[in-house]
């Protein structure tokens, strides 16, 4: 299905969403083809209740290829209450989950009124507060509101990504500034709306850069040949990382390297 040349070092892909219902037929090929391309580790995000489930499962059947996030995605923000609030407590007690999130603000879509998704928001932050763990953020359209929270709250607050960076070089810099990780995805290889990334993506500490797909989302428009489904899989990686060191000093190997190190350090994988 997929043609890619496999990373000479180790990568870990600190966000995709293996438990989305496109993976359920052929689960084992996806996680197979990854396996081939030298990924050894999945971060599975967590962006609702159910799927936080799911992730935290499949993290502890196999916790050297696995490890979960829990959270609710902004998107999902109105469906947060109390409730939720309990529910995430309990799930962020187990062992296999790595960080707080999917939490956020997407003022993109606005699929859930922004009050809710900053009430959530905050209430993801008081949980990572809590269980002392990282926050695995979105970011969409909402840097300003976004951003003054982070400022609020960073203090208190330890490791942070903002995952799928997409967003401007001076909000970025804001990011790197309440020294934050960040995820880059295939968006860097869309020639239409990810050229901006590549201006900007050397910028990021070396210590501060992780690698994401995103799956099913964001396929890199790189590959070659183009394949008939829209469907990403983790598989990709290797386009991220070959897309990132055409604006990098560092090589594809240096930053295989140090992704993967980052990532293990961010998340406290063994």
């Amino acid at each position: 299905m997929f043609s890619i040349n496999p990373s000479e070092n180790p990568l870990i892909d600190i966000g995709t969403n293996l438990t989305h219902d496109s993976f359920t037929e052929d689960f084992d090929q996806v996680v197979e083809r990854a396996k081939q391309v030298n990924i050894k580790h999945m971060v599975v995000t967590g962006s609702d209740l159910e799927n936080s489930v799911q992730a935290i499962t499949l993290a502890a059947k196999n916790p050297n290829l696995f490890s979960a996030t829990a959270g609710i995605h902004p998107h999902y923000a109105d469906q947060f209450s109390s409730d939720t609030n309990s529910q995430l407590t309990q799930l962020l007690q187990q062992h296999d989950v790595s960080a707080v999130g999917e939490t956020g603000l997407d003022f993109f879509r606005d699929i859930s009124p922004r009050d809710l998704q900053i009430k959530s928001f905050i209430a993801h932050i008081e949980l990572a507060q809590q269980f002392n763990k990282p926050l695995f953020l979105h970011q969409r359209d909402s840097h300003e509101v976004f951003c003054s929270i982070l400022e609020e709250h960073r203090s208190a607050l330890g490791r942070i990504v903002v995952h799928c960076f997409t967003d401007t070089a001076k909000a970025l810099q804001d990011y790197l500034d309440l020294d934050c990780y960040i995820g880059i995805t295939g968006w860097i290889c869309d020639e239409r709306r990810g050229a901006h990334l590549l201006d900007c993506v050397d910028t990021i500490p070396l210590n501060r850069l992780m690698i994401e797909t995103d799956a099913p989302y964001l396929m890199p428009r790189t590959l070659r040949p183009k394949p008939k489904t829209r469907r990403n899989e983790p598989c990709t990686l290797p386009l991220v990382l070959e897309t990132i060191a055409l604006a990098r000093p560092e090589s594809a190997e240096t930053l295989a390297l140090a992704t993967t190190e980052n990532a293990r350090r961010f998340f406290a994988l063994q």
